[in-house]
């Protein structure tokens, strides 16, 4: 309950942030640390709490924005429905994917070059069919209100993104603290003990990868209402899957705070960059591979594991 605590503490404290911040500009650096801690919390609960390493979360991410942007543009629908709409399809999409891979027992490797291959796919489907809009992208119509998901002010996003977010960090505090997340966790550490305990491997893993990419979904959704447009790169394309992953090595893998750890880390290493070489382009991939480098050989469990230490020498120390 002490995790609990503290998160819904850090959360009361972030949503009452724009009361006191009415610049854009720091609004909308809040909102993408959000927006990324809620992708990397997503990929977080598949690779980290289920030790199913995905090169391909942008296949579910890119369903989610599509859903929602479909429905809206062609089909004249509320935005709530397109949410609703857009997360089930993503968690079909994860479910389809998922059912593929653990039948035929894919895991390691093998399970990321499938996921990274489904997502290669559907960016190429998505470039074909014509109610994406193809290789030209979809636009979605400026109508701000409530009920179309769009808002005047930063705020309003800002409160959006911040009740999706603190939607996908209770979720990983219940596999935390769940019979459901005890056994992905089981399956995690070894798969083959947990089924001589009478755990079915291929249904809890199953199970994680739909959470996983109902909450990828949901980030799309909020990215198409944010931006208000779409193409195939942009949905379907690497950038997305790379940022889901890097955000919780960074941060902490399998840790409830990493993957906010590692968004503010992150962005904040973006903005430090863009300060000294402009928008060079490559230059923040080239960064960040060097920080995923550095935390893969001298920090395996990220910030958090290194706070975690610094925890520990400092109790040895006063007990000293």
């Amino acid at each position: 309950m002490r995790n609990l605590a503290i998160l819904v503490g850090l959360f009361v404290v972030l949503g009452a942030l724009p009361v006191f911040i009415q610049s854009d500009v720091w609004l909308n650096s809040l909102i993408m640390i959000l927006f990324v801690a809620l992708l990397g919390q997503a990929w977080n609960i598949l690779a980290g709490y289920g030790g199913q390493f995905s090169f391909g979360h942008a296949a579910f991410f890119g369903t989610g924005a599509y859903g929602v942007a479909v429905l809206q543009v062609q089909l004249g629908l509320s935005p709530w429905i397109g949410l609703v709409v857009g997360v089930a399809a993503a968690g079909l999409v994860a479910a389809f994917i998922g059912a593929v891979s653990f039948r035929y027992g894919l895991r390691g490797s093998y399970f990321a070059l499938v996921t990274l291959a489904f997502a290669e796919v559907l960016r190429i489907l998505s470039n074909s069919v014509p109610f994406t809009g193809a290789g030209v992208g979809i636009l979605i119509p400026l109508e701000p209100g409530l009920a179309h998901l769009q808002f005047t002010s930063k705020a309003g996003y800002y409160w959006l993104i911040w009740a999706m977010a603190l939607a996908a960090f209770l979720a990983a505090w219940w596999l935390n603290n769940s019979r459901f997340g005890a056994r992905l966790m089981a399956v995690r550490d070894n798969e083959d003990a947990a089924r001589a305990l009478g755990v079915s491997a291929f249904r809890i893993k199953l199970g994680g990868i739909v959470l996983s990419g109902c909450f990828s979904g949901l980030a799309g959704v909020f990215y198409a209402q944010y931006y208000l447009y779409l193409d195939p790169g942009i949905a379907y394309g690497p950038a997305i899957s790379v940022e889901s992953l890097l955000v919780p090595i960074v941060g902490g893998i399998g840790t409830l705070f990493g993957p906010l750890l590692g968004a503010v880390t992150l962005h904040i290493l973006s903005e430090i960059t863009r300060d000294i070489f402009g928008d060079a382009p490559g230059i923040s991939l080239a960064i960040y591979g060097a920080v995923l480098i550095v935390i893969v050989l001298f920090l395996p469990r990220g910030l958090a594991g290194l706070g975690r230490i610094s925890a520990r020498r400092l109790l040895s120390r006063r007990s000293a």
